[in-house]
């Protein structure tokens, strides 16, 4: 049988399934459905299916807190890990994933909070999920025929008082509900282990779909064993949420390295009455941290030593009870911002698994459905493209688009175009070269298009191009300036059009050491993901970077602009200042020297017209002409003093040297008169060594 369920964007996608079928008489007949077997759901509505991701194997706990929370008739997903998910949804394969967060015996699940802040989903509703674990076996085995039990370690541990009563050994495994497979598939087993002297511990979920008995059920020591769960969506409910309903909100944000920093900002919301259910701080990722080291550059010269950035920052994780769009919410957050460095609301939502809004309606629609009993995916079509080499086409093969085009070529296939002739600068680089003209097989068969062209060329090249052609393919810019090149992206370009905007902070640079552009390790590169649908393709073409060893910065176009506009103008503007008579070849040469000369040569390989392009594109770049002008003039100002006071100085030293010699001589002559020694005609020069003589003379006498 096939299954066929309507995607988002219109197409069929095909899934492997792991089913529990009803029968009729109520009667429920458990077996388990090789990949190459699919159920046909068609006949229910494919547009009214509901696919939520969850990770782990088909009967992992985490899709029976997905049934307990939205029902059984959810299509569950089961994805690999817990990223595996948050791609599922942002790239619309899924319209739900629900995810642990913490654990009431093991804490809190630090990778899912920090997939929160890389991914741009939403909490739309919780679930306390009781864990209960169950003793599971192959039909026919009985309680004393168990020596073993496989289970994931942390399951393994939270029945050990249990295993030990009965003498039964510990084996840890990768899984609960994998353990379960593994007994019910006779396959890939731990050594020792066999189906008939071995029991899984898992979910009775996970005995169903396998076919396995459940021998116990609660088999835990501890019966307080709750995991919290989240349910995250691409938009958010808050705007659902009336004052009658119990809601929660959660937030994250950093604080300045400030005394009492964290007292003032809960007291944004203590202030205002309102209760928080959890607070926890956790270490920044290496992206939140680099975005708060661009603003903190903003705020001063002095920060911008690496000695003024404390070595650990953190993120503080706060849940309050009370919704998004309350007055008072609405104060305290905005008190929070004002203190804050950084704030974002992961999600407003029903307490205690309620559902409201689109959640809600869903899960209705859900429930007049035929039943056909639980159903579980364990693909996605996506799956065959991971690991998939990228089709990246350049559009301006300058110096900055081959410089792209020799790291690209490493791992993707790369095509080019340009207005002029760049056919032999592509055969040595190894990129296929197509003529301006030939643009439609140009863009035939392309994932990527990568956009390097001056600023000032930028919208006259995106309204060149065929839109059509550009339908499903992701369009990135790598333009000085952000904002300019998004807004005309967005003005001009598709729905169905995925748009990065990004500046590789970077260029190529001819000297080959540490301190040359040349090399793209702890290079900022800075993007916005404007419009991604097909996240996958896009978290493949950042890896590009990543694994280049780049500092990946990831904050709005306008916000680089902010940071890093007027920093970029003056930093071309200074090298195209400088040139070889003013930087000539030492043969010793010290750092600060090899960075002048790394910036002359990297601004003398560009084209002026990127230059123009900072300059017409940013509003204050006759301005710091202007202040670069009237410091020169400064400089010259203050050489001019201090060439004029030396001068003086001198001068006035060669004054008082004529005014000691004289008063020298009136005391010569005047013991002349009174002594020994020969009267000095006034007009006579006196050297110092005759004045020493004469004074070494009286002296002795």
């Amino acid at each position: 049988m096939a299954t066929l369920i309507e995607s988002c964007a219109g197409r069929q996608l095909s899934f492997p399934l792991i089913s529990t079928l009803e029968i009729r008489g109520g009667s429920t007949k458990t077996s388990t459905i090789a990949s190459s077997t699919k159920v046909d759901i068609e006949s229910i509505g494919s547009n009214e299916v509901l696919r939520v991701a969850f990770q782990g194997e088909p009967g992992a706990y985490s899709e029976k807190a997905t049934r307990e929370l939205l029902g059984e008739k959810v299509l569950a997903v089961g994805r690999p890990n817990f990223e595996a998910c948050f791609r599922a949804v942002a790239s619309r394969e899924c319209d739900y994933t629900c995810l642990p967060v913490e654990n009431s015996l093991g804490g809190s699940i630090h990778e899912n909070y920090d997939l929160m802040l890389r991914y741009d989903l939403t909490i739309v509703a919780e679930h306390e999920f009781r864990v209960k674990h169950c003793l599971l076996v192959k039909k026919g085995v009985k309680r004393e025929d168990i020596k073993y039990a496989i289970s994931h370690p942390q399951a393994l541990a939270q029945c050990d008082n249990f295993l030990r009563g009965l003498g039964i050994t510990p084996v840890p495994t990768y899984d609960t509900a994998g353990s379960a497979k593994m007994i019910a598939e006779e396959s890939s087993m731990p050594p020792g282990c066999t189906p008939e002297n071995t029991a899984a511990i898992a979910s009775d979920l996970a005995g169903k779909i396998y076919g396995l008995n459940c021998l116990d059920k609660g088999i835990e020591d501890d019966d307080t064993n709750f995991t919290r769960f989240l349910l995250l969506a691409r938009a958010g409910v808050s705007s659902f949420l009336s004052k009658k309903i119990p809601a929660k909100t959660s937030i994250v944000f950093t604080l300045p390295d400030t005394a009492g920093a964290l007292y003032k900002a809960l007291a944004c919301f203590s202030l205002r009455d309102i209760d928080f259910s959890k607070i926890e701080s956790r270490p920044t990722s290496a992206s939140l941290l680099n975005f708060l080291k661009f603003r903190s550059q903003q705020k001063g010269r002095k920060t911008r030593n690496k000695a003024d950035m404390p070595r650990f920052r953190y993120c503080f994780y706060l849940d309050f009870l009370s919704g998004e769009l309350n007055e008072n919410s609405q104060n305290a957050l905005a008190h929070l911002r004002e203190q804050a460095d950084f704030v974002r609301i992961l999600g407003s939502y029903p307490q205690k698994s309620r559902l409201v809004g689109p959640v809600a309606n869903e899960v209705e629609k859900l429930k007049t459905m035929e039943a056909i009993g639980p159903v579980s995916v364990d693909s996605l079509p996506s799956d065959l493209e991971e690991g998939k080499s990228l089709q990246i086409g350049i559009i301006g093969f300058g110096t900055f688009g081959q410089f792209l085009a020799r790291r690209f070529v490493k791992q993707h296939k790369v095509r080019c175009t340009d207005q002029l002739d760049k056919s032999a600068d592509a055969d040595n680089i190894g990129v296929d070269y197509f003529a301006s003209y030939d643009m439609a097989n140009f863009l035939k068969g392309i994932d990527v298009l990568v956009l390097a062209v001056p600023l000032v060329e930028f919208e006259n090249v995106v309204l060149s191009l065929p839109t059509d052609s550009l339908r499903g393919k992701l369009v990135v810019e790598v333009c000085p300036l952000s904002s300019h090149p998004k807004a005309i992206l967005l003005r001009h370009l598709d729905q169905d059009i995925d748009i990065i905007s990004s500046h590789p902070m970077f260029g190529p640079g001819v000297h080959d050491d540490p301190y040359s552009t040349a090399t793209w390790d702890g290079r900022p590169f800075v993007y916005e993901k404007v419009r991604v649908t097909d996240v996958r393709r896009c978290e493949t073409f950042l890896e590009i970077f990543g694994e280049a060893r780049c500092q990946m910065v990831e904050m709005t176009a306008e916000q680089h602009d902010t940071s890093t506009a007027d920093a970029e103008f003056v930093t071309h503007l200074t090298g195209r200042l400088l040139d070889h008579q003013l930087l000539p070849p030492t043969p010793v040469t010290s750092k600060e020297y090899a960075a002048l000369c790394d910036l002359a040569d990297m601004t003398s390989s560009d084209s002026f017209d990127l230059f123009f392009g900072m300059f017409k594109f940013n509003d204050r770049a006759k301005e710091h002409l202007n202040k670069m002008r009237d410091n020169l003039a400064k400089v010259e100002r203050q050489l001019a003093a201090k060439e004029a006071y030396m001068t003086a100085s001198t001068e006035m030293k060669n004054a008082d040297r004529q005014r000691l010699i004289a008063e020298t001589k009136l005391l010569l002559q005047e013991i002349a008169k009174s002594g020994d020694i020969a009267a000095i005609p006034s007009n006579e020069k006196i050297d110092d060594n005759s004045r020493k003589t004469t004074l070494d003379t009286k002296k002795n006498k």
